[in-house]
């Protein structure tokens, strides 16, 4: 009997990976891709995380190609707006003044290809609304460092949960890999998830 293919992980995100040991997935190696990811001009927040997702995807498969390898991309959009992965103070303040007593939409894209195969491609939407934040609340959060290297500047599994007034579809969307799509996906790959 053949050895089950490898998996690789194409992506960096520790959030990535703890929500896959959550559900017993281990993969065998994690490896980043290493790409420009600046929107085009016009792109809409759906069409830019399915185009980075796959593009990921197909940058790391062309290194291992006997593996399954599963990307993915997240982008918090405020209308047709993409927030920023925030990099700094002042880009976490400027989301969070943004999405204050607002609805907004985060997007993952999940991009899977396995040996031979051409990608597979989800993508999850899960809908929030923000209550409206105080400008000590977003000092606090601010200090917290937490949305630091977050798109939308803001992490909903940390301290950023108690600005949730109401989400609608994927929770572990929003932490950055939606598991039920993910599984189902990995699945239909050959990837034996349990």
């Amino acid at each position: 009997m053949a050895a089950p293919p490898r998996f690789v992980l194409a992506s960096a995100s520790p959030r990535r990976a703890a929500l896959l040991a959550q559900v017993g997935i281990t993969p065998d190696a994690i490896v980043a891709a290493d790409l420009d990811e600046t929107s085009r001009e016009a792109e809409l927040p759906r069409d830019y995380a399915r185009r980075m997702a796959t593009e990921k995807a197909i940058a790391i498969a062309a290194s291992h190609a006997d593996a399954i390898v599963l990307a993915a991309d997240t982008v918090v959009a405020c209308g047709r707006r993409i927030l920023p992965k925030a990099e700094a103070n002042a880009q976490v303040v400027n989301c969070l003044k943004l999405l204050s007593g607002r609805r907004h939409r985060v997007f993952t894209a999940i991009s899977i290809i396995g040996p031979g195969a051409e990608p597979r491609i989800k993508i999850v939407m899960t809908h929030i609304a923000f209550k409206r934040l105080s400008a000590d609340e977003i000092s606090h959060y601010v200090a917290s460092g937490e949305g630091l290297g977050k798109a939308g500047g803001y992490a909903i599994q940390g301290l950023a949960e108690c600005f949730v007034r109401q989400i609608n579809g994927s929770y572990s969307n929003v932490v950055g890999l939606p598991l039920l799509e993910t599984v189902s996906l990995l699945s239909s790959a050959g990837y034996r998830t349990n």
